[in-house]
């Protein structure tokens, strides 16, 4: 028999996150995941402020980069690798209407820190962008691949990692510990992503799923060193290498590529750069989503030692380090969550669930 502080089910964005929290504080635990669901693996891995659709300033964009970097670094020097690439976004204007748009807003107090109030004029031949761009601060990628990959074996290697499925009917709930199969925990924290319309606990919570696909492109001449936001986001990975994305579909629930996606993505592409490219990858992955686009935090409404950790749509890079310690001080501090996160707003529909 093994005791723990916690089991975390998931280890994508949020499940590194809460593990950070609970290594943080000393707290043991063991988590289990399966690779099941890999939105944080194709995840582009953007932080970016701003809602570029409508310059809207994203929900508690400084509490989240507050917390959100500093815990990057820590991960980085954990692991030995470089995760966080600091990159300004540009975001392509179509008319001299959205540049007018894009100055109206980087005047209000809450978006001047974000957005540059100088027009970047297009030196770059290879780029379709006659009004120019508005550039975005303190942006960057987050290399959401190489921090799951990484962060799975540093699991391993302190016996902390278990790659099986989880089984929910399995899971014995007392009043003051749960037990799983030879493992008896404090608290469960299920952090499974799309993964979780198979919860019995949390299955009716109202969680979407979008299907993303990205594709990565060679493409020698573009020589692009910054995250161009148009019809498509084009990231810069490495030299004359870039990510391009993502779709959404709503009704496929796989993760394998579609040939619809890739074209989709290489129209659009095409309207935007110019030169000669390759493509040399694509992936796809599911993104749980939320109505309200606010994540699902709590506790169960029955169960005092069941958590849910979800909901973090797209960006996840930006909300996982904000969510975990929420959702710590709240289990261990008695700290009451956000009200917009909180689980608590769809009680009813758990209790139906």
């Amino acid at each position: 028999m093994k005791n723990v502080d916690y089991i975390i089910v998931g280890c994508g964005l949020a499940g590194i996150a809460f593990c950070e929290q609970l290594r943080e504080h000393k707290k043991s635990f063991l988590v289990f995941d399966n690779a099941s669901h890999q939105a944080s693996l194709v995840a582009s891995g953007l932080y970016n402020p701003v809602v570029l659709r409508r310059f809207t300033k994203v929900w508690k964009a400084r509490e989240q980069l507050e917390i959100a970097l500093p815990k990057y670094k820590t991960l980085e020097n954990l692991l030995n690798v470089a995760l966080n690439h600091e990159l300004p976004i540009y975001r392509k204007f179509s008319s001299v209407e959205e540049q007018n748009q894009w100055f109206t807003a980087s005047d209000k107090p809450s978006l001047e820190a974000y957005m540059s109030t100088n027009i970047i004029k297009n030196s770059n031949p290879n780029i379709i962008a006659p009004f120019g761009f508005g550039k975005v601060l303190q942006t960057g990628r987050i290399d959401t691949g190489k921090l799951v990959k990484h962060y799975h074996k540093f699991l391993e290697k302190n016996d902390s990692l278990i790659r099986e499925p989880f089984c929910h009917g399995t899971l014995v709930i007392a009043d003051d510990f749960i037990k799983y199969k030879d493992i008896v925990s404090k608290y469960i924290v299920f952090a499974e992503g799309f993964g979780m319309e198979k919860n019995p606990f949390f299955k009716g919570l109202p969680l979407s799923s979008a299907k993303g696909e990205i594709i990565t492109i060679n493409a020698p001449e573009l020589k692009m060193d910054f995250i161009l936001k148009s019809s498509v986001f084009i990231v810069p990975i490495k030299d004359d290498v870039y990510t391009v994305g993502a779709t959404y579909n709503w009704e496929d629930k796989t993760n394998a590529i579609t040939k619809g996606a890739k074209h989709e993505l290489v129209s659009k592409l095409e309207t935007v750069i110019t030169c000669d490219f390759e493509i040399v990858d694509q992936v796809a992955g599911i993104r749980p989503t939320v109505k309200d686009r606010r994540p699902l935090i709590g506790r169960h409404p029955k169960y005092n030692n069941l958590f849910v950790l979800n909901g973090l749509g797209t960006r996840g890079v930006m909300m996982a380090p904000f969510v975990a310690e929420q959702l710590y001080n709240f289990i261990e501090n008695r700290v009451s969550l956000n009200k917009e996160m909180d689980i608590k707003r769809f009680n009813s529909l758990l209790q139906k669930g």
